[in-house]
């Protein structure tokens, strides 16, 4: 499906399938955008999730909405961790092979609905997702497949982006937002539709407050919440309860 042909889902319901068609329809141009539009900050956030998840050399790691896999290329390069990437956008698994391969590496990438993941119970000892729980069609579904297929004591990493505060750069940040990146991600990507649905599905996400009830309804206990660049991004890291356990801090 080209760019021009994608289907922009609705933000509310962000049905599984206009979803993932548009992502496809983007593929192409993902990096670039992904890099340019945050001026490079999404690697350095790449690079905080991989250090905070810091799973054991032989961990088995779930790259969850792995997307075009930069962030389980990061935890494959910095630690020895047996990672597995899992996405429904075939268009975004393709570029994920090809830097896969480009590398020599070995990542086994599984085209999969986050909502319904083909793994068994306790199959991980650890998870990550960096910007897919957005756009789950049902949230909390989303965040109990991801708890059941964690070993118990598992920990999970979710790299999510948020609204800054209400100061003058977060003015500035949300005029950049609403306004800049959409026009910019239509001229590069060639299709109007998705860089307008980013913002409405950030606007419509949990706080951090909120996402934490929802990560301890899942089974999941809350370690910490990280604000990352003014608060653009948040880093939610959590682990699989095996029992009571005191509750995480919001990290300033």
């Amino acid at each position: 499906m080209s760019p021009s042909q994608a289907v922009t889902p609705d933000p509310r319901t962000r049905h599984g399938g206009a979803v993932s068609d548009m992502f496809t329809s983007i593929a192409s141009t993902y990096d670039l955008l992904n890099h340019l539009l945050s001026l490079n900050v999404d690697r350095h956030w790449r690079t905080v999730t991989v250090r905070t998840l810091a799973p054991a050399a032989e961990d088995r790691v779930l790259d969850l909405c792995t997307g075009t896999g930069d962030l389980a290329l990061a935890l494959v390069k910095r630690t020895g961790a047996r990672v597995v990437g899992a996405d429904f956008s075939s268009g975004m698994l393709a570029v994920a092979r090809e830097k896969i391969a480009r590398r020599n590496l070995t990542l086994p990438l599984v085209q999969a609905d986050a909502l319904a993941l083909p793994f068994a119970p306790r199959s991980f000892e650890g998870a990550m997702v960096a910007f897919g729980v957005r756009n789950f069609e049902d949230l909390d579904a989303g965040l109990r497949e991801m708890a059941r297929v964690l070993t118990p004591g598992g920990r999970l990493a979710v790299l999510e982006f948020s609204s800054p505060d209400r100061s003058p750069f977060g003015h500035l940040y949300q005029f950049y937002f609403r306004r800049v990146l959409p026009l910019v991600g239509r001229l590069v990507s060639g299709s109007p539709g998705p860089y307008a649905y980013l913002p409405a599905t950030v606007e419509g996400f949990p706080d951090a407050a909120a996402f934490a009830g929802k990560l301890g309804a899942a089974g999941m206990v809350v370690l910490e919440q990280k604000r990352l660049t003014g608060g653009i991004a948040t880093l939610h890291l959590a682990r699989k309860a095996e029992g009571t356990a005191p509750s995480g801090t919001m990290t300033p």
